[in-house]
């Protein structure tokens, strides 16, 4: 594999639907999405750039990071698919539908609006990037210093997933220096632009992602959208409520996929 080419894993047959991770996170993130698509859909899940395995570079802008997604797509003759993008990866997605709207059938956007939003992840990338990795010798030494600064287990779970051990020392698959960087551009809006063809925002109903006041920005930009709300779900939706938001994005998919 090109080693300028997002790392990705393709799974099932049937339309191509593109699952595109947020933050931190990594391409297992929509692990159980995939696997309840596979019988129907081929799903390829991405690492974005500086996540997972995939390569590590100094910008992060979404226009980027969309083209990142289209290489993949054209490394697999894919003509056209199907995104669903969580978070940053539904930023991602909404990216790639205004810039490659001919590549996209239809799109998912997992409780994220198309604009900018305050630094919410200042106090987690500072506590990343100061944990001490000369004195982690297992994942229970790194859990224990991350719990100084990050309270909830789930979330040290879920960052340290990014922790590896190489020749004997544990270092991080996140490009941390990179993404602090660009924290700025990464919480901004997307491009100017829209795509005419039909999408999907999956609200968590105890999320503020999205908000009554991010209205007027989806409908300019998303005029063809629709809206669906996950009572009792947070930010991290599809991880706290597998069940409904894999039936929504399937629904979603097979509806767009008779039209």
């Amino acid at each position: 594999m090109s080693s300028d080419l997002l790392n990705y894993e393709k799974r099932g047959s049937g339309p191509t639907v593109v699952l595109i991770h947020g933050l931190f996170g990594d391409a297992d993130n929509l692990n159980t999405l995939a696997r309840s698509l596979e019988d129907e859909f081929t799903t390829l899940a991405v690492d974005v750039r500086n996540h997972g395995d995939s390569f590590h570079t100094d910008s992060m802008d979404y226009d980027s990071m969309a083209a990142d997604v289209i290489a993949v797509m054209d490394h697999l003759k894919i003509k056209q698919a199907f995104l669903v993008g969580h978070s940053m990866g539904g930023k991602i997605a909404m990216q790639i539908a205004i810039d490659h709207p001919d590549r996209v059938h239809a799109a998912v956007f997992a409780d994220i609006a198309p604009v900018a939003y305050d630094a919410r992840h200042r106090d987690i990338l500072n506590a990343l990037k100061e944990l001490d990795l000369s004195k982690v010798d297992n994942r229970g030494d790194a859990d224990k210093q991350l719990a100084q600064a990050i309270e909830t287990r789930g979330v040290r779970q879920f960052l340290l997933k990014n922790l590896r051990r190489k020749d004997g020392a544990y270092q991080w698959r996140l490009n941390l220096d990179v993404i602090d960087a660009n924290y700025q551009t990464l919480t901004g809006g997307i491009g100017e632009g829209s795509y005419e063809g039909p999408v999907l925002f999956i609200k968590g109903g105890e999320s503020d992602y999205i908000l009554k006041e991010h209205q007027d920005a989806i409908n300019k930009q998303f005029p063809n959208a629709e809206a669906k709300i996950m009572d009792g779900a947070g930010h991290w939706l599809h991880a706290e409520k597998p069940r409904i938001f894999n039936r929504l994005v399937k629904r979603f998919l097979d509806a767009n996929t008779r039209s």
